[in-house]
């Protein structure tokens, strides 16, 4: 008997969504690109216009919602040279494997901000789904996590973290 997949778009459509949110908060420009763009799914710019060099930076969002997942994500191998980074978000919304239907398991989404030169470095075209496995990295991932894995664009974008000047603290 053939499983059905079980389809969310909304929450896949809040993946991108996060991220932009997330980006945003770092002072970082993100726009979305028009659905079904292929390659990426934002576009990040430095916030001053009068910055030098001005870059723009292609981002490409996936998603996993159950909190149980595998850890990887599908990428076609042709699609490896179509961005800057690769945001992966654990959406964790709940659990769904071995006969559980969601209702438990919710936890906080998790982010991951990964060049795509690492990408390339882990992805593995000899499935049938052409995976990014991120099982079994924990250490190597740590960099790439939360705050820290959007920090990596802005620095690409050279656009300095939001301080107040020491003039103004009093």
């Amino acid at each position: 008997m053939a499983k059905d997949f079980l389809r969310l778009p909304v929450v896949s459509e809040g993946a991108e969504h996060l991220v932009m949110g997330m980006l945003m908060r770092r002072n970082i420009l993100a726009y979305k690109a028009p659905p079904g763009n292929e390659g990426y799914d934002l576009i990040c710019i430095h916030p001053d216009p009068r910055h030098q060099p001005q870059k723009q930076l292609r981002v490409q969002v996936k998603s996993r919602y159950q909190t149980d997942c595998d850890r990887g994500f599908p990428l076609k191998e042709k699609g490896l040279d179509a961005f800057d980074f690769l945001v992966v978000v654990f959406l964790n919304i709940g659990e769904y494997f071995q006969g559980k239907d969601g209702a438990t398991g919710a936890r906080a989404p998790e982010f991951y901000t990964l060049p795509a030169s690492f990408v390339r470095e882990h992805h593995r075209p000899d499935s049938t789904w052409q995976k990014v496995r991120l099982r079994g990295l924990g250490e190597i991932l740590k960099p790439f996590r939360d705050e820290d894995g959007f920090e990596l664009i802005a620095g690409a974008l050279g656009v300095p973290k939001p301080t107040r000047p020491r003039s103004e603290l009093g």
